[in-house]
């Protein structure tokens, strides 16, 4: 079957010729009737890493009626221009909009929806404590290549063949530092057999990657606990606290980007509200394009897009 003569044939009949918003589909689309009293707000790369904004309803799920707005572009004029086509009055029934931290959102936001409570996600306050867990294990990871590097060297200077370190797991030490990845992510009740005991090994290493496994879990703890937003400010307070004053840098760096944020990240305990909904629908838009091998007419793509959420 041709693909390309099927996909044109497709084109021809789908109604996208007649389709009212073709002209402006790439800057703006709009869907008024689809917004509700909770909504997402995130940006997505469509086509070529050209971003989009999607505005999207949370009791949609990421199904039909979900897409409110996109908008092609992630300038906060360009957003408050397009999606105050909106009426006034619905956008001022807005109650809850949940997004990253990105500033030129939150400003949006507080424009357009002068009533909603603004949430940011906690994937992306806990994606911060991933980020320097991470960075700590690869700067290891690094270092113990480059001594095995030396090593080997000093073997072949003295006419030696070169048998690197193997813990009793069957690890060497890079490789300890590389499958420990997917495990330090994880809280310890969920460690397999193998995990807990290569973590074991690693923590006896490198005490500095258990400290910072344990500190990045006391904010995840935060989370999870059911509690009020007073609450909830006032750990996220002491965990900033303690950070501040940790000897790893990244978690000091951290500490004072949720403490700029931190108004909005307590507004979590409000309601508990996350940003599934958009990563829901992002991960469909992703497996839409997928199918599609890749986006050529982002117009089109789009149409697509409204037909199915919108």
């Amino acid at each position: 079957m041709n693909y390309h003569l099927v996909y044109r044939e497709y084109k021809d009949v789908s109604g996208y010729e007649d389709w009212p918003a073709r002209k402006h589909a790439s800057e703006y689309l709009v869907f008024p009737e689809n917004i509700g009293k909770k909504l997402s707000l995130d940006e997505l790369s469509v086509s070529k890493g050209e971003l989009y904004t999607f505005l999207t309803n949370k009791a949609a799920k990421g199904r039909k009626g979900a897409l409110v707005a996109s908008i092609g572009s992630t300038k906060t004029d360009e957003i408050v221009a397009q999606i105050s086509r909106i009426p006034q009055h619905k956008r001022m029934q807005v109650q809850e909009v949940t997004l990253d931290m990105a500033e030129n959102m939150a400003g949006a936001v507080r424009e357009l929806f002068p009533n909603a409570d603004l949430v940011i996600d906690r994937f992306h306050v806990e994606k911060l404590g991933h980020e320097v867990l991470q960075h700590l294990r690869v700067k290891l990871r690094w270092e113990a290549i480059e001594a095995e590097n030396e090593a080997i060297k000093e073997a072949k200077k003295q006419g030696e063949s070169y048998r690197p370190e193997v813990f009793h797991n069957g690890d060497t030490r890079k490789q300890l530092l590389a499958r420990s990845r997917y495990a330090l992510f994880k809280h310890s009740g969920k460690w397999t057999l193998n995990q807990q005991m290569r973590m074991k090994i690693l923590f006896e290493q490198y005490p500095e990657l258990k400290q910072a496994h344990d500190h990045r879990l006391k904010l995840n703890q935060i989370y999870k606990k059911q509690q009020n937003r007073i609450h909830g400010k006032e750990q996220l307070q002491q965990w900033i606290a303690q950070s501040k004053k940790h000897k790893i840098k990244g978690f000091r760096r951290m500490a004072y980007t949720i403490e700029h944020y931190l108004e909005n990240i307590a507004n979590f305990f409000l309601n508990r509200s996350t940003n599934a909904s958009a990563e829901s629908f992002n991960a469909k838009v992703k497996q839409f394009r997928a199918i599609q091998r890749g986006v050529t007419d982002a117009e089109f793509f789009l149409f697509r897009l409204s037909k199915i959420y919108a």
